[in-house]
């Protein structure tokens, strides 16, 4: 994986060439990814889902995170990051069901990792149950779901943590339930603009 390679750009979107994965996130270049947002209307009430990262993955095991994301390869056009549905939430998901939010710039940097990414962003409404979701264990260990707006004002500081439910899985791969609480360091420190950003488009989205 650390081989794939990726397009990369200046800060401003222009293509500059292509490089390893390992070198994108050791030297920080900026480069595409594909974000997935599910959000759900059940009885008047608006929710958005998480999906947990798997315990086996090398950077953020176990936090909340975008419901499906992933890089775009080199050789990818955008609309191919759909793959990315089917592979972590075995969902099929056609590219023309997904509504575009644009493209939002996120940086995370950590000690031994620079993650510049130029998101393009989609929302999908989803229609199913919880339960349908069909996960890549080795990518993600659970789907949990919370009220929109709840989301809204975690990330506004009305509300330090918010309810969230769904299911996680447990070494066998059954689906266990999981209600807990959840504050901003239960998620993936992406940056406090990237989910403003996608807060308001989503609410212009679903009004």
């Amino acid at each position: 994986m650390e081989n794939e390679t990726l397009k990369i750009f200046d800060e401003h979107g222009n293509q500059t060439g292509v490089a390893t994965r390992e070198e994108v996130h050791r030297i920080g270049y900026w480069h595409e990814t594909f974000h997935c947002w599910f959000v759900s209307r059940e009885k008047g009430i608006d929710y958005i889902y998480f999906q947990i990262r798997s315990d086996l993955k090398k950077d953020f095991p176990n936090l909340f995170d975008i419901t499906v994301a992933g890089h775009i390869l080199a050789h990818e056009t955008v609309g191919d990051g759909i793959r990315e549905v089917k592979e972590e939430l075995g969902m099929d998901v056609s590219y023309d069901e997904l509504v575009p939010l644009g493209v939002i710039k996120d940086c995370i940097i950590q000690e031994d990792f620079i993650d510049k990414e130029l998101c393009n962003v989609f929302l999908y409404p989803y229609k199913k149950t919880i339960n349908d979701y069909k996960l890549q264990k080795e990518e993600v260990s659970g789907i949990v779901k919370a009220e929109f707006n709840a989301f809204c004002e975690l990330w506004s500081g009305e509300k330090e943590e918010i309810p969230v439910a769904g299911f996680e899985l447990n070494q066998a791969g059954e689906k266990i339930p999981l209600h807990r609480m959840a504050g901003k360091n239960s998620f993936v420190s992406h940056e406090n603009t990237y989910f403003e950003t996608v807060i308001k488009l989503i609410k212009k989205t679903i009004e």
